[in-house]
């Protein structure tokens, strides 16, 4: 169950003025953009760009990393072997699923298990 990939979660109020710096700092254009809840999401280089309200961004703040792996349920095995906490999930999402953990020592991490129209738009 190796990580896929993680990517730094950086919230900012407006996603189209904060892609611009992104787009010069990694030489790339956003591998997804996506809707989900009340907020806008793109992924560029190793950055997950959340935009939204302060009251929207909220909830997600204390998230600090994103992680593409291949089965959330063996994140779910994983979380029970080592004390871990589930927060929120697993839930579909407009990219397949995620689920919300809190590790032992109190990181935050979102995982996602991408379906498989989003594994084949992020593999191009």
């Amino acid at each position: 169950m190796p990580a896929l990939a993680s990517y730094a979660r950086i919230y900012v109020d407006d996603l189209d003025r904060a892609l611009p710096t992104f787009l010069d700092l990694t030489g790339e254009q956003p591998a997804l953009r996506f809707a989900y809840r009340d907020l806008e999401l793109a992924r560029i280089g190793g950055y997950l760009l959340i935009a939204g309200t302060a009251e929207a961004l909220a909830p997600y703040r204390a998230t600090q990393a994103t992680t593409v792996v291949t089965s959330l349920d063996e994140i779910l095995a994983l979380t029970g072997r080592h004390g871990g906490e589930v927060l929120d999930g697993p839930n579909q999402v407009p990219t397949g699923r995620n689920l919300t953990v809190r590790h032992p020592g109190g990181a935050i991490i979102e995982y996602v298990e991408f379906d498989t129209a989003t594994r084949a738009r992020t593999a191009e």
